[in-house]
């Protein structure tokens, strides 16, 4: 790990039921949540495959299991395929919109729709809007929400955090009756141009399975760069 973050307290927790796989169990490595963190210290953290939660900044580190791998998006190369310049199209009517990280009972109530819809068995399913608070937003970073709208209703919001290099999608929630838009993807497809038009480099999509279906859909952004043993791997194709 590099020097400016070598001397941060790391711990592993307990094993706990895999979220993601059946019949696993997972382990992370989470920061000190007492460290005092910089922009430079959360960007190298991510650099070296942490992820943030809430005020949580972890990295799973199972025994046996090694499915989880962090992915990101070198924007400089990536360029729209086809399906993704359709999305484009279609959605050239939505309105974004850059907000403060804070809590709107408007954003909640989508957030409500969207994990009743999505993930109606999964303990992000809580109308407790402290769980949403400690879930998306954190006193560590410089985070922002940007929010779409179409005729004025609010449609979908991605939670961002800002680093040195790039963006992190920390979260996307969208309403999930306008299915056929694709709104997952036009809000990576707008982060992508966010940080183009800004000079730095990438887009990080947090973990990557393969066996889960789930998480398929980051492999459309291809080329796309694997953190594997401790380098980035430029890989064209990871779906083949």
């Amino acid at each position: 790990m590099n020097e400016r973050v070598s001397k941060i307290g790391l711990y592993l927790t307990i094993p706990e039921p895999c979220p993601y796989l059946e019949a696993r169990t997972s382990t992370s490595l989470v920061v000190d949540p007492e460290y005092s963190h910089s922009l430079a210290s959360i960007s190298q953290l991510t650099r070296n495959g942490f992820r943030r939660s809430g005020n949580m900044i972890y990295r799973p580190h199972c025994d046996i299991c090694k499915s989880c791998v962090s992915v990101r998006i070198p924007v400089k190369v990536f360029r729209p395929n086809r399906s993704q310049r359709r999305v484009l199209k279609k959605n050239q009517d939505i309105v974004v919109e850059r907000t403060n990280a804070y809590y709107d009972a408007e954003h909640f109530e989508l957030y409500l729709k969207y994990q009743k819809s999505r993930h109606p068995k999964s303990s992000m399913c809580d109308d407790d809007p402290l769980r949403y608070r400690e879930f998306l937003m954190s006193k560590n970073t410089d985070t922002w929400f940007n929010c779409y709208y179409l005729d004025n209703k609010l449609i979908a919001v991605s939670v961002i955090d800002r680093l040195d290099d790039g963006l992190s999608a920390v979260y996307t929630f969208f309403d999930p009756d306008m299915y056929a838009r694709s709104l997952g993807t036009f809000a990576i497809l707008e982060m992508i141009k966010e940080v183009q038009d800004s000079g730095l480099d990438y887009v990080y999509l947090g973990y990557w399975i393969e066996e889960s279906e789930k998480m398929n859909y980051k492999t459309r952004f291809a080329p796309l760069e694997f953190y594997l043993s401790q380098r980035w791997i430029q890989i064209e194709n990871p779906a083949s």
